[in-house]
C-alpha cells in the first residue's frame, strides 16, 4: 500500500507519517529529509521554486523505484512528499493504477492559524521534525500554491481535522 500524506505547510505531515509507520510497519519517504541532505548544501540565494521542483522530481524517481521494491516485498510506503498540487498527487495515482498498487490519501486539514503557529514554533525550537526554516513569506506562498484534495480524491481516503 502506498500512503500519500497530504497537507499544507505546518499541518503535521511528518509527525502523522511517523504515527502511520508504527501502525503499518511501513517505510517513510520524507522529501524534506531528502532535500535537506542531498540538495540544500548546494542551494544558492538565487535558486527558486524551479530549482526545488527539478530536484524533487529527481528524488522521486529514486523513491518510486524503492516504493516498487517495497510493494513487491509487501511493505507499505508512506510518502511525505508535500503533494501540494492535484497534478503531483495524480502522478502517484496513475502509477498505482497502472501497476496495480494500493493507494490511500491521508489529508491533514488543519486551520491556517494553527499551522502558522506550529511553523514559527518549529523554526525557533528546531526539534525532531525541523528540516529547514520556513519563512513567513514561504508560508504565505504555500497558502496560494496548495490545492486541497478534491472530494473525488478523498473518497477512499482519510481526513484528519484539527
Amino acid at each position: 500500500m502506498i500512503h500519500l500524506i497530504v497537507g499544507n505547510t505546518g499541518s503535521g505531515k511528518t509527525t502523522y507519517a511517523k504515527r502511520l509507520r508504527e501502525e503499518t510497519q511501513g517505510v517513510i519517504f520524507s522529501i524534506d529529509t531528502w532535500n535537506n541532505t542531498l540538495f540544500m548544501p548546494d542551494k544558492t540565494p538565487d535558486d527558486g521554486l524551479d530549482w526545488f521542483l527539478e530536484r524533487i522530481e529527481r528524488a522521486e524517481a529514486v523513491i518510486l523505484d524503492l516504493v516498487r521494491q517495497l510493494e513487491a516485498s509487501g511493505t507499505d510506503s508512506i510518502l511525505d512528499l508535500g503533494l501540494a498540487r492535484f497534478e503531483h498527487r495524480e502522478k502517484f495515482r496513475a502509477i498505482a493504477r497502472k501497476e496495480g498498487l494500493g493507494l490511500k490519501i491521508h489529508f491533514l486539514d488543519i486551520p491556517k492559524e494553527v499551522r502558522l503557529k506550529r511553523v514559527m514554533q518549529r523554526n525557533t525550537e528546531k526539534g525532531e521534525t525541523y528540516a529547514f526554516e520556513v519563512s513567513r513569506e514561504n508560508f504565505d506562498f504555500m497558502e496560494t500554491w496548495f490545492e486541497p484534495p478534491t472530494p473525488e480524491e478523498l473518497k477512499r481516503g482519510v481526513t484528519i481535522r484539527g
